[in-house]
């Protein structure tokens, strides 16, 4: 039901006199996507020498920390406070002395805390968004911390994303958007999806990772035709399948600090895998960061076939059973907020070594809503004027309008390079 959170959310804020929190103004680029790095100035309520709160509750937190090896909720907030280097993240930014209070001893149903959401943040004092839901209820219960922080990275001033609407694809007015071929090299968008009956990383035991890997593998089994495939488990992987998925770029790692501390890793590689179809051009990655991520990519520059593969795969995987986690406002529920509304981010891998030399590249894009990346990724260097170019907002708008924004700004990029004589 899309509505299973927001009666929660409306009595929390009912409830709950939210502090007043100053903001620096207008920020500079904030890219839309996971890892994301983001410099904003801070205003944290950090007390400047010891933490505050009774004896007895810190005692308690800290127990619960030594019992589990993780840092008790005093002691990460304390790291924030007295972070080694400067800490500009929106967790420092947004997270205030009073709020701490107000949340320090707050508990989702699925048993997630706030040290939880904030653990990641506290650890990594270099982290841009520093914030992760322990569950999708934590949308609920932390909502005066993360509703702060969803504002300001989207930059938006109310949550009231639509209502999922991926629009008719037997009605696209769009299709190959380089029919030459000569400037886009491949094409992809992608989406993620949470369980709504499981929490986040933080919160997930062993049991829960392996018994939604079953549930997922039971749905992906059943898809037809075109995305008919395999799935294949990273517990147990042949050294000859994981050097072909290496190679096909498929396969995802356990590398990334800021995902480790935040439990993204747990019992890793258990409950863990990757499904493709055998045409290679519908991927689903199972608990890698969020429960679920669905990529359709194919090479060239037909979105039409791209986004149309990727709408019929989620319309058959929620027939087949699956119900994902949402909330009226945000729309679809992610393990880091920077991910949620329509959780999509369409790209392009396109040749524009004229533009992009251009000293106004940079505001020409931000003027489309679009982010232009290395094709590694945030903050990685283009490669023979290769850039991959994608939407930038994800929330507040419904999925079809975030890919005809995409189309309408690749469009406009083609038509500049060409300008320009690429």
């Amino acid at each position: 039901m899309y509505a299973i959170y927001s009666r929660q959310i409306d009595r929390q804020r009912q409830n709950t006199e939210l502090p007043e929190v100053q903001t620096s103004g207008d920020a500079d680029d904030l890219p839309g996507g996971e890892g994301d790095r983001v410099t904003i100035e801070t205003n944290s309520g950090c007390p400047t020498t010891e933490t505050h709160g009774d004896e007895d509750n810190v005692n308690d937190d800290a127990d619960c920390g030594q019992r589990t090896g993780l840092s008790s909720v005093d002691q990460l907030w304390d790291k924030l406070c007295h972070p080694p280097t400067e800490c500009h993240s929106l967790l420092k930014k947004h997270l205030t002395q009073i709020l701490f209070d107000q949340l320090r001893h707050a508990q989702t149903k699925f048993g997630g805390k706030l040290e939880d959401c904030i653990r990641s943040g506290c650890e990594n004092t270099d982290s841009g968004v520093g914030v992760y839901a322990s569950d999708p209820e934590a949308y609920t219960t932390f909502a005066p911390l993360l509703d702060a922080v969803i504002k300001d990275y989207h930059k938006v001033s109310e949550l009231n994303h639509p209502q999922p609407d991926f629009g008719d694809v037997d009605k696209l007015d769009f299709g190959d958007l380089d029919p030459s071929g000569n400037l886009i090299v491949s094409t992809r968008v992608r989406v993620g999806r949470s369980h709504d009956s499981y929490g986040f990383p933080p919160v997930l035991t062993l049991e829960d990772r392996v018994e939604m890997e079953k549930k997922t593998v039971e749905a992906l089994q059943k898809l037809e035709g075109e995305l008919k495939g395999t799935y294949y488990p990273l517990t147990g992987m042949t050294k000859e399948t994981q050097k072909q998925l290496t190679e096909d770029h498929f396969l995802f790692n356990d590398s990334d600090r800021f995902l480790r501390a935040a439990g993204g890793y747990n019992d890793w590689p258990t409950g863990r895998g990757i499904f493709f179809n055998d045409n290679k051009t519908f991927l689903v990655w199972v608990n890698e960061e969020d429960h679920l991520r669905f990529i359709s990519m194919q090479k060239g520059g037909n979105l039409q076939e791209v986004y149309t593969r990727l709408v019929k795969a989620i319309k058959a995987l929620e027939g087949s059973g699956l119900s994902f986690a949402k909330r009226e406002g945000l729309g679809y529920l992610t393990f880091c907020p920077s991910n949620l509304g329509t959780t999509l981010r369409a790209s392009v891998h396109i040749k524009i070594p004229k533009l992009s030399a251009s000293p106004d590249f940079k505001a020409f894009c931000d003027k489309l809503n679009i982010q232009a990346r290395g094709i590694h990724g945030e903050h990685t260097e283009s490669v023979g004027g290769v850039y991959d170019i994608s939407n930038k907002r994800r929330l507040g708008l419904t999925e079809i309008q975030a890919i005809q924004e995409m189309r309408r700004g690749v469009e406009a990029v083609i038509a500049e390079e060409k300008k320009l004589g690429g």
